[in-house]
Order: C-alpha cells, then structure tokens, then sequence
C-alpha cells in the first residue's frame, strides 16, 4: 500500500496506549488496531482530526505517502 500510517510511532513518541487513545477519540480498541496496522481502507476526516487532536500532531505526522515503484 502506498499510504502507510505512522500512528503507532507518534503514540510512542507522546506514551500514549492504544487503549487511552481509543478512549480520548471515541472508537473501538479494534478499530484503532485496523487503523494502526496498516489494515484500514479509509479513515474519516473527522477521526483522523481526533486523532490529531489526541496526540498533539499533523496529519502529515500519522500518514506518509511511498512510492511503490
């Protein structure tokens, strides 16, 4: 997947668990877990700001374009 997301790496950056993350922002352990390990399809814009928010970060610091070529 071209689209790679970093959350787990700002997460240890701030000591934030999965779990406190998933409480801050409103969603599941799982659906977090989706998100983490590079699983999810899409993420929404208004959890994608949550998460942010969260974390104290930039978009640009949770999802990193690659180019597969």
């Amino acid at each position: 997947m071209a689209i790679v997301v970093n959350l787990d790496v700002i997460m240890a950056k701030r000591k934030m668990s999965a779990g406190d993350l998933a409480e801050k922002i409103g969603i599941t352990p799982a659906n977090l877990s989706i998100l983490k390990n590079n699983k999810a399809k899409a993420i929404r814009f208004s959890t994608l700001e949550q998460i942010c928010k969260a974390l104290d970060c930039q978009p640009g610091d949770i999802l990193e374009y690659i180019n597969e070529e």
